[in-house]
């Protein structure tokens, strides 16, 4: 019985060993972080395929130039980028052509590929201009929230909108967000500005967020997939609920607007680079009570997802840096 407990009181030991170790390696990894969300630019132009003269590169603290910027991150995107870029160019200037007021860019976040995917996107930058669609090359591999975060720090429009470069969102469900952002908006700024005229609204100087979501497909997919796979997905939405709390049922899918006030304020703080930066935008809004609403869209799966398994502890892991360093202050709050 003696030989029973002691082995018992080895294993509590040793658990109890492993979890203050592991803390211990949240704690300093989220401290040697804190200050990850603080741009250390290195992008000052843009390259033009057609001419050698450099362009000056836009910021987010500048005054908007066009109504609406997409922010496309790209990684090894070779093959599935050339449809997607074609469909959102199509969708584009046809919208352009009837409303001559519509103003917009596509901003192409190559980020670190090694496959011929800056060569596409400056195919596109040929065909269609650099002032309709323009490349940023980050060099070397840093994350799909970094190259989200660089392309909405150097964007021009008053709404600026990330997607997937593999197409799996219809790039039309914009208008649902656009709507609903602009619907916000506008009962924002009268709340806030009750004597002025609607001629001096702005939908760019107004905070709003818009989460495009996949959350009513959900039944159908928790028939089709292994239990496992939904047994983790369940787990996951558990985690990422004590991680930033109720609101969005549907974080992690990639189709998301913002105005560019909202922009301006979410993503010079964001500190997450990878897997859940989505999770800490969220987060974040609660903090500055940034308005938010999820609208469901259209979307499908396209082969060649780069999301595994090995996905999942990567997501855990950046949950735990983002909950210890807001939660011990190690993450600070900029004011913007």
């Amino acid at each position: 019985m003696e030989f029973l407990v002691t082995v018992a009181e080895f294993g509590l030991l040793l658990l109890l060993i492993v979890f203050f170790g592991f803390l211990s390696v949240v704690v300093f990894e989220a401290w040697r972080r804190r200050n990850s969300n603080v741009s250390v630019e290195t992008v000052t132009t843009l390259e033009d395929p057609k001419s050698i003269k450099p362009i000056p590169c836009p910021h987010i603290t500048d005054p908007a130039e066009k109504y609406l910027s997409l922010i496309v991150p790209a990684y090894n995107e070779e093959l599935r980028l050339p449809a997607a870029l074609e469909e959102t160019m199509d969708y584009l200037q046809d919208r352009a052509s009837r409303d001559k007021s519509f103003s917009f860019e596509v901003v192409i976040v190559d980020d670190g590929s090694v496959d011929g995917t800056k060569r596409v996107a400056f195919d596109f930058v040929r065909k269609h201009t650099v002032d309709n669609i323009r490349v940023i090359p980050l060099g070397k591999n840093q994350g799909k929230g970094e190259a989200i975060r660089k392309g909405m720090l150097h964007s021009r429009g008053q709404l600026l909108l990330m997607l997937d470069a593999d197409g799996a969102t219809k790039v039309t469900d914009l208008e649902k967000l656009e709507n609903q952002i602009n619907a916000v908006a506008r009962e924002e700024y009268s709340i806030r500005n009750p004597a002025s005229k609607d001629m001096d609204f702005r939908i760019g100087d107004v905070q709003v967020s818009a989460f495009g979501s996949r959350a009513h497909l959900e039944e159908k997919a928790l028939a089709t997939r292994k239990w496992y796979r939904n047994f983790l997905m369940k787990g996951f939405h558990l985690v990422v609920l004590l991680a930033a709390g109720p609101g969005i049922r549907d974080t992690q899918c990639g189709f998301k607007m913002f105005t560019r006030a909202a922009a301006r304020r979410l993503f010079t703080n964001v500190h997450l680079k990878r897997w859940c930066f989505d999770v800490e935008l969220v987060y974040l809004c609660k903090r500055f009570n940034i308005p938010m609403v999820e609208i469901s869209v259209k979307w499908s799966e396209i082969p060649g997802s780069k999301v595994s398994m090995l996905s999942i502890p990567n997501m855990l892991w950046e949950l735990a840096l983002m909950s210890v360093g807001y939660r011990t202050g190690m993450w600070k709050i900029h004011q913007v």
